[in-house]
């Protein structure tokens, strides 16, 4: 299944989401897009905003350091084959593992870390956030199972950092 979702996504050759994708992805490489949208939170939205975009911060480093950190190094998933990816995006692919996206991770835990202090913040960032994830199989630089690992390593960070103060106090009793 992850050989022939890879293959239909990575065939996509529509100009106008190709350049979307592209785009997305540029601006969510090295995290700008989501270290952006917490400083713009953090500037306009008052104490809520603050407090999203701490919470979306921190969920993101949590979800880098478990994908990129920890399960590439154990893992060690080769890409998906050249062969498959019909266009030269697949030139720029990492040397890294496969497995899982980081980048989907990091999107992942920061939007789902939102929702809970401004649901329209995470609302909005969702879209981005879909669009990292499919842009990363459509690019050739993941199969889908990666994307959808990143997924579950983001959502389980921001619940983590959403909890994590819950549960200090529950250990200081």
């Amino acid at each position: 299944m992850d050989r022939r979702l890879t293959k239909r996504v990575a065939a996509w050759q529509e100009p106008h989401l190709h350049r979307t994708l592209s785009a997305v992805e540029e601006a969510a490489e090295s995290s700008k897009l989501w270290c952006g949208a917490a400083v713009v939170m953090a500037c306009t939205g008052g104490r809520r905003g603050r407090k999203a975009a701490v919470s979306g911060l921190a969920a993101l480093a949590l979800a880098q350091l478990v994908s990129n950190g920890v399960c590439k190094q154990v893992a060690g998933r080769p890409r998906p084959p050249k062969e498959w990816i019909p266009h030269d995006e697949v030139e720029d692919r990492p040397d890294s593992s496969s497995f899982p996206s980081g980048h989907t991770a990091a999107a992942v835990a920061f939007t789902a870390a939102l929702i809970p202090s401004w649901p329209q913040a995470g609302a909005a960032c969702a879209v981005p956030a879909a669009l990292v994830a499919v842009e990363r199989v459509q690019s050739g630089a993941h199969y889908p199972s990666d994307v959808a690992a990143g997924a579950a390593i983001g959502l389980g960070s921001a619940w983590l950092v959403r909890r994590l103060p819950r549960l200090a106090v529950r250990v200081g009793r």
